[in-house]
């Protein structure tokens, strides 16, 4: 067992019992009598993956002091988010494989693919409508406003080697960091907490989900699929220019950089990402790229400081290494 591995199943420890039925909520709002969604929707459970999420909410809510019934609920539908925009992601990436299986779009099509994200949302909106508080359907259309904003706003950048590294993060932390700071938030505050450390913890969570995409763009550019688990070089496929790149455009010379340029536009280049790292040097620009994901993660652990010493706090603590750590 990999270190990352081993510390992901201490951070979930003090959690056992709320992970079980967050995944049992899922699993039951998961059922159709459709026999083709059923089928999709069987598929995609084994995109279950590391959940961490939903793992926040419940953490956060234990190291608050304000875990009750409904908690595994919430996680579920936040989880249940993450799962659309995974199935929505692969289609906007072209990705052919996730969690080691082949992704709706590839097993099936673009249009099941989009579809069947479309399905996920109905259904964890229709499950947030359950809930005692209208808090978690607030805040949840609000994340998901804001995640597709940030994927909107990076799919018309493409190609942008100029970009200013703010305008990479305010992007990425839209459409990656939002939801974790959703599951951190609503761990805190649901259902009428305080909104202090509603904020607070909003605060945790969107850098810890920033420094987890950070992580994932490095991986993109030089992790390797049979360890990482899905599909590789895509942003670089889809003319995606993530921090890692912005970084090593930025130090290049003016020939590399006309290399990087070709290497993601010259129509007859098979293997985008292998020419990229045949024309120039990434290791610079990645090693900056992990730097500020380190950066991001230790102010998310500074504002762990004041909660009182508990198993779900030192929990907590364990969820910026497992992100820096990672490879899959």
């Amino acid at each position: 067992m990999s270190s990352a591995d081993t510390r992901l199943a201490q951070l979930i420890e003090p959690i056992q019992d709320g992970l079980s039925e967050m995944r049992d909520v899922i699993a039951a709002n998961l059922v159709d009598g459709s026999p083709a969604v059923a089928d999709m929707t069987e598929h995609i459970g084994r995109f279950r993956g590391k959940q961490l999420r939903g793992t926040l909410t419940l953490l956060v809510a234990k190291a608050h002091d304000v875990y009750t019934d409904e908690h595994p609920t919430v996680a579920a539908i936040v989880e249940m988010i993450h799962l659309a925009t995974l199935v929505h992601d692969d289609v906007l990436d072209g990705a052919e494989v996730r969690r080691r299986v082949a992704c709706v779009n590839e097993r099936w099509d673009n249009q099941i693919a989009v579809l069947l994200g479309d399905y996920l949302y109905a259904r964890a909106f229709g499950l947030s409508t359950t809930l005692s508080s209208r808090l978690a359907s607030q805040v949840l259309a609000d994340t998901t406003r804001k995640l597709c904003a940030g994927e909107i706003d990076q799919s018309t950048l493409r190609y942008h080697f100029e970009m200013e590294q703010a305008e990479y993060e305010r992007i990425a932390a839209a459409k990656t960091g939002t939801l974790y700071a959703a599951a951190a938030s609503l761990g805190a505050q649901y259902p009428n907490g305080d909104e202090a450390a509603a904020a607070e913890m909003a605060s945790f969570g969107a850098e810890i989900g920033l420094g987890f995409q950070i992580i994932d763009d490095c991986l993109d550019v030089v992790g390797e699929e049979a360890i990482v688990g899905k599909s590789v070089g895509n942003d670089i496929e889809d003319g995606k220019v993530t921090l890692p790149i912005l970084r090593t455009y930025q130090l290049a010379d003016e020939a590399t950089r006309a290399a990087i340029r070709q290497a993601y536009t010259e129509p007859e280049i098979q293997d985008r990402r292998g020419r990229l790292r045949e024309v120039c040097d990434l290791g610079p620009g990645t090693e900056y790229a992990l730097e500020r994901a380190n950066a991001l993660v230790a102010c998310a652990m500074g504002r762990l400081a004041p909660l009182p010493s508990t198993p779900a706090k030192a929990a907590l603590e364990q969820v910026g290494e497992f992100v820096l750590e990672r490879k899959w």
